[in-house]
């Protein structure tokens, strides 16, 4: 057997050197290695092998299926380098390369949410980050939103088989900061990716991204709430923005606040629009973080707080005058590159 390994050998590299394409590369291995090859019918009468001659027509066997292994890789790089090599025959490679057009730009939306962190971090919140996954715990109950509250319906959220859900806002990230904290005060902000069983249309998305905050410490004032806002208002959409604030109601907030803006578009009347919610943080959330936490630092009676939230592309269709919320999702390249 090891005088016809040695002819196989021999037969198979004198021809595999000289394959002219894969096609017949490709013919050259199934007819030495594939499963009805030479080699392989020849391996399989090891059987038959005298048990002295075993371990030499073994070590034989694998030194001819891998020098022919190795003659079609370098069979193989060869074909490819002279198929690279035709393919740029005839090209100046020292010619100076096409402008096939513009630098490429942030989306929208980052610009947006990179200048409201910017602003946001100025006055001293640090970024805060939460699962995109939650329980309806850190959703729902921790912020005092009742059972029967039509956002925790089917028909709104999002639920999992095993009873979590995609969270519907980023307070869930307020809760969990709470939830971990060491000390007072608290500063954060949580931009990030929100769910809700919506609609899309010109002014809807299932999925949506928000820029939440959150400020506890001891004696925080409403005055101090209305001030941060329209400080961060007026640096978005300029310095002689005027921001109003409206009575509300949230269910984790107390006294709770919408906020509107006035903004003139080209060719139009200045107008109020609504952009934001807002409110001092309801004692009742401090209480059930108490009692989750099994301590007192968010002692009510000791602790006030306020918190915010907006939705980044009512932010960002604000900002450019954008009319329909779909543009920010669809990718369209002649609308991006306006930006």
């Amino acid at each position: 057997m090891i005088a016809e390994l040695d002819a196989l050998q021999t037969e198979a590299l004198a021809a595999i050197p000289t394959a002219s394409d894969e096609t017949s590369l490709e013919a050259l291995r199934v007819q030495y290695l594939g499963k009805k090859g030479s080699v392989t019918l020849l391996g399989a009468g090891m059987k038959d092998v005298p048990p002295d001659q075993k371990k030499a027509v073994g070590a034989k066997l694998n030194e001819v299926r891998t020098a022919m292994t190795d003659a079609i890789v370098a069979r193989q790089l060869q074909l490819q380098a002279e198929k690279d090599a035709k393919a740029i025959e005839g090209i100046d490679v020292t010619l100076p390369g096409r402008n096939y057009g513009g630098v490429g730009t942030l989306h929208p939306l980052t610009q947006v949410r990179d200048l409201a962190i910017r602003t946001l971090r100025r006055m001293g919140f640090i970024l805060a980050d939460g699962p995109e996954i939650e329980t309806e715990w850190h959703c729902f109950d921790a912020l005092n939103t009742p059972p029967e509250h039509p956002a925790r319906n089917e028909k709104d959220t999002f639920y999992l088989h095993d009873g979590r859900l995609l969270r519907t806002h980023t307070s869930s990230v307020q809760i969990r900061t709470m939830e971990i904290a060491k000390t007072l005060p608290i500063r954060i902000i949580a931009p990030g990716a929100a769910y809700r069983r919506d609609e899309i249309d010109a002014t809807h998305l299932s999925v949506f991204n928000q820029l939440e905050g959150l400020y506890v410490a001891e004696n925080v004032s409403l005055a101090e709430l209305k001030g941060t806002l329209v400080a961060f208002f007026r640096e978005i959409f300029g310095a002689g923005t005027a921001v109003r604030f409206r009575p509300h109601f949230f269910p984790f907030t107390e006294p709770s606040l919408e906020i509107d803006v006035k903004l003139e578009a080209k060719g139009k009347d200045a107008r109020w629009i609504e952009i934001a919610g807002c409110g001092m943080v309801d004692p009742a959330v401090f209480s059930e973080i108490c009692a989750k936490r099994g301590d007192k630092l968010f002692d009510p009676e000791k602790v006030t707080g306020f918190a915010f939230g907006m939705g980044l592309e009512r932010l960002a269709m604000i900002l450019h005058g954008i009319s329909d919320i779909r543009h920010l999702i669809e990718n369209d390249v002649r609308f991006l590159s306006q930006f």
